[in-house]
């Protein structure tokens, strides 16, 4: 019995670690934020590309550093159709797609690839590429979603939450 309990040992802590680490103990706002942010059903969640408190995906720009930006001003980026960030990288040999650069030498290019779910880091020698050039076609997966007001009021509240422990909450009418 002894010996079971040392073998299951290990598992047992890390599921509890996994299910501490996905506790949220913020303001009901924030929590149905958080709940959209990572698990949302509307399209690609804002976790699949971007990441806060620990979890996520960093591939999109720190939304801790705009966290303080009033609630209309989140509104203009979650909707926003194009980002200066995204390119469209065309390989030598294959199809475009839409790609946001990590770093680049004198050898290597390293993307992430946005056709992707969760975005995939790709790295491609400069040779394999034959050009990167402005984006018209991806846009910001939360442009096309179909979030109410509401629900962008929540994630908006999270955010703020997750950025500077804000507990404002977050008034549907004044994303308008």
């Amino acid at each position: 019995m002894i010996r079971l309990a040392l073998l299951l040992a290990p598992a047992v802590m890390a599921a509890a670690q996994a299910g501490a680490q996905d506790t949220f103990t913020g303001p009901p706002q924030a929590k149905r934020g958080y709940d959209l942010f990572f698990q949302s059903t509307k399209g690609q969640p804002c976790g699949a590309c971007h990441a806060m408190s620990g979890k996520g995906t960093a591939v999109g720009p720190d939304l801790k550093v705009i966290s303080r930006l009033p609630a209309r001003g989140f509104v203009a980026a979650i909707l926003a159709t194009r980002t200066q960030y995204v390119v469209s990288a065309a390989p030598v040999s294959g199809d475009a797609f839409p790609a946001m650069k990590v770093k680049a030498d004198d050898k290597v290019v390293e993307l992430y690839d946005l056709s992707k779910t969760p975005p995939e880091l790709r790295k491609l020698e400069k040779a394999e590429i034959k050009s990167m050039t402005d984006n018209s076609t991806w846009k910001h997966p939360p442009a096309g979603a179909g979030y109410t007001n509401e629900e962008l009021a929540d994630i908006i509240a999270y955010i703020k939450y997750a950025g500077y422990k804000s507990t404002s909450v977050i008034k549907p009418e004044d994303l308008e």
